[in-house]
């Protein structure tokens, strides 16, 4: 299967921000994870057991209106997203949709260029992950008011990553 849609990162500069004071005004605090697993939001992979990261409150709407212009108002929000302490270099890899494991679901949530959310999707992952994700992503894009797509946990709705329309 071919990836045709490219899973963004959270922006480096964002990052340095994000490693002295969160998107809540909260002081970073980096542990050594022991156990490994956290999804990093930084390189789009789990962490390593002994491996330095935080969890820092990110807003990433708000961060791509900054960047736009748009005014998403009272669809801003922020949540907890795990990334490394320093820095680590971003991906390593483009090899599919991150975090997409078979049988977890996980939401296509759509907003337009104002930032406004314009609809989403319940993924079940199934057992072709990147076959269900690639195709939610066609549809959503197939809209030309979508400019962009955030893919979330399904159960806590925690941000994976933000795909732009190509």
């Amino acid at each position: 299967m071919t990836i045709t849609h490219r899973p963004r990162p959270i922006d480096p500069t964002a990052l340095e921000e994000l490693r002295g004071r969160d998107d809540a005004a909260r002081r970073c605090a980096p542990y050594t994870d022991e156990e490994g697993g956290a999804p990093l939001r930084c390189c789009l992979r789990p962490s390593e057991a002994g491996e330095r990261i935080a969890l820092v409150s990110y807003a990433p709407l708000r961060r791509w209106a900054a960047e736009t212009g748009a005014d998403p108002g009272a669809y801003d929000e922020q949540g907890p997203v795990f990334i490394h302490a320093g820095d680590c270099g971003g991906p390593r890899e483009r090899a599919g949709y991150p975090f997409a494991r078979p049988g977890t679901q996980r939401t296509a949530r759509r907003y337009s260029a104002r930032g406004h959310i314009l609809g989403g999707r319940v993924l079940d992952l199934g057992d072709d992950p990147a076959a269900v994700i690639e195709a939610a992503l066609v549809e959503a894009f197939a809209d030309p008011e979508v400019a962009l797509v955030h893919i979330r946990a399904a159960e806590f709705g925690c941000f994976h990553y933000e795909v732009r329309r190509p």
